[in-house]
């Protein structure tokens, strides 16, 4: 279920701190976030962020067309291999 309107978009506060301090510094250092639960506003745009997916960091650079979807879309946790050869149909 999708946050209310009224209550606008959440990002983690000490987020939007490094966001701010690296557009301050128009810094393209990657920035490290856990907070999946993030929403993606205008402010990220053009930057680079490493997303934690629970084993390790993946990067993403945040384009416009990612706003408003949250950052853990972009991070998946599981990795598919493939199906047991003997529970396959012939």
């Amino acid at each position: 279920m999708s946050r209310s309107v009224k209550k606008g978009y959440f990002v983690d506060p000490p987020l939007m701190d490094k966001i701010l301090k690296a557009q301050a510094a128009d810094s393209r250092k990657p920035i490290r976030t856990w907070s999946r639960r993030s929403t993606i506003t205008p402010d990220f745009v053009n930057l680079n962020i490493e997303i934690h997916n629970g084993k390790n960091f993946l990067p993403v650079y945040i384009t416009e067309n990612m706003v408003g979807h949250k950052l853990g879309e972009f991070a998946p946790t599981r990795t598919f291999k493939t199906h047991n050869p003997h529970t396959q149909k012939k």
